[in-house]
């Protein structure tokens, strides 16, 4: 795995009290660059990210398919193009550390797309709200029913192949991104594999599950890109 181009993308809006734990958490070994995309931060998300090691960019459009976009055009303009890119969510709910167990199902049985399921793994209590879980089974169901490819998550730690993923023309700009990406896997016939991953609460508040405004966006942009694609 080692001799893997292997990339990070970690999307970030005012997560100055959690980038330094993600950041610190990330098996370094496996990586060539961290890239944080600093998303319209108004605190010291960006500094603190510059100081741990990473690349950051910065991203004023808001949104977290905006910020992923930047991250890609950032690693498609280098001189030598990555072969994994992984994303990763800036709050320290995801585990950085089985970031190996993520990219191993496509280094080692040649998988496309691997999503950190929450859903197979272990969940902190309290780490997922009942709206999430809820969003996540109908979003997965509904992928299932409609493009027969089964996922029993959402999750954002995922990893993909670079070409694959320059592939899908990934177009969402806000909340759709990880359902559009799944979407597409399926309809391109991408070999996809689904690896338990653990969840904890995140540090700080969240901007999307944790209003009701966010949740209702988040939901509404969710169940619109998968009819979108139908």
């Amino acid at each position: 795995m080692i001799n893997k181009k292997v990339v990070v993308i970690i999307p970030s809006y005012n997560e100055e009290n959690a980038i330094k734990n993600v950041l610190n958490d990330i098996p370094k070994k496996y990586i060539q660059e961290i890239v944080v995309v600093n998303n319209n931060s108004n605190d010291k998300t960006a500094l603190i990210a510059e100081e741990n090691g990473a690349t950051v960019l910065h991203e004023h459009r808001q949104g977290y398919g905006w910020a992923c976009l930047k991250g890609i055009e950032y690693f498609k303009n280098k001189s030598e193009l990555p072969e994994i890119v992984v994303f990763l969510d800036a709050d320290y709910s995801d585990y950085p550390q089985e970031l190996p167990d993520i990219i191993k199902p496509i280094v080692e049985d040649d998988f496309d797309l691997v999503i950190g399921s929450r859903a197979l793994g272990k969940k902190e209590k309290g780490s997922m709200t009942p709206q999430q879980i809820f969003g996540n089974w109908l979003a997965t169901f509904l992928i299932r029913l409609f493009y027969r490819m089964k996922f029993t998550d959402l999750g954002p730690f995922r990893a993909i192949k670079f070409d694959k993923l320059i592939g899908l023309n990934m177009k969402d700009k806000t909340y759709g991104w990880t359902v559009e990406m799944q979407i597409k896997a399926a309809k391109n016939h991408l070999k996809c594999f689904e690896v338990p991953v653990c969840y904890r609460r995140r540090i700080g508040f969240s901007k999307v599950s944790g209003t009701v405004k966010g949740t209702i966006s988040a939901g509404y942009r969710i169940i619109l890109t998968i009819i979108k694609y139908i």
